[in-house]
């Protein structure tokens, strides 16, 4: 009796050894679902800005395929409250263009009747554009920003070779799963600058330093990506844990 039980126990590893393979397998892969298109978003970074101020933000456009480059990026600016100033900086092997509309309603600044505001910028590329595995980022200064929203929505159209076009244009609402193809926000914050413009309103004109504005988006973009990356483990060791509960209560039931 000992040895068949011995012999049970033995046969019991062994194909306990030849599921954990499968347990592990099925974790990671359904970590690569989850976590694989989180990273192909087209974003804004960093992804808030003082009210009232100005900022330099970033389009950060991945490549979201293996097969074509991205070749166009049309960002749509917010209406409802209109940025009389959009500045683009220059990116090389990329031409952009500043569409302007009349607005609805005038709008003041620095003591100026504004009647018409930037409605969409686009850059296109020269050359090969973003390949497969690149991705690229697109500066713009804007201001003055509004300081009665808590965030700006930029509806974004990704345009591929293949003539492919991904619509970035979903809104995401508190409390709901992220929509397949969010469009990039800038949330705004309390101003907090001596002059009640935030600390990205050190120039009237939207003028900011370059080096600190490109730290802020790195240090966005890590944190972010850091964050994806704990909650991928997690979820690793929670699917292996349920694998090793249900394997174990077999063995006991065998």
């Amino acid at each position: 009796m000992a040895q068949q039980s011995q012999q049970s126990d033995v046969s019991r590893a062994r194909r306990l050894g030849r599921r954990l393979p499968l347990v592990g397998g099925i974790a990671v892969g359904s970590v690569l679902l989850l976590a694989g298109p989180a990273f192909a978003h087209v974003s804004v970074q960093p992804g808030e800005a003082a009210k009232g101020g100005y900022a330099t933000v970033n389009f950060k456009v991945p490549n979201e395929r293996d097969d074509a480059s991205t070749v166009k990026l049309e960002v749509t600016l917010p209406t409802d409250h209109p940025l009389a100033s959009v500045m683009p900086q220059p990116v090389p092997g990329w031409k952009v263009s500043v569409t302007k509309a009349k607005l609805a309603k005038p709008i003041e600044m620095h003591g100026e009747k504004i009647t018409e505001a930037p409605s969409k910028i686009t850059w296109t590329a020269d050359g090969k554009g973003v390949e497969p595995g690149q991705f690229q980022q697109f500066p713009l200064s804007v201001g003055q920003l509004p300081e009665d929203a808590d965030q700006l929505v930029f509806k974004a159209l990704q345009t591929y070779d293949n003539k492919e076009v991904v619509r970035w244009i979903e809104p995401t609402k508190e409390g709901a799963p992220e929509p397949e193809n969010p469009a990039p926000v800038l949330k705004l914050t309390a101003a907090t600058g001596e002059d009640g413009h935030g600390a990205g309103a050190d120039d009237k004109h939207g003028a900011k330093d370059g080096a600190k504005e490109t730290a802020a988006a790195a240090d966005s973009s890590t944190s972010d990506t850091t964050a994806r990356v704990l909650g991928a483990i997690g979820i690793v060791v929670g699917i292996v844990g349920v694998g090793f509960g249900v394997l174990a209560g077999r063995r006991r039931n065998a």
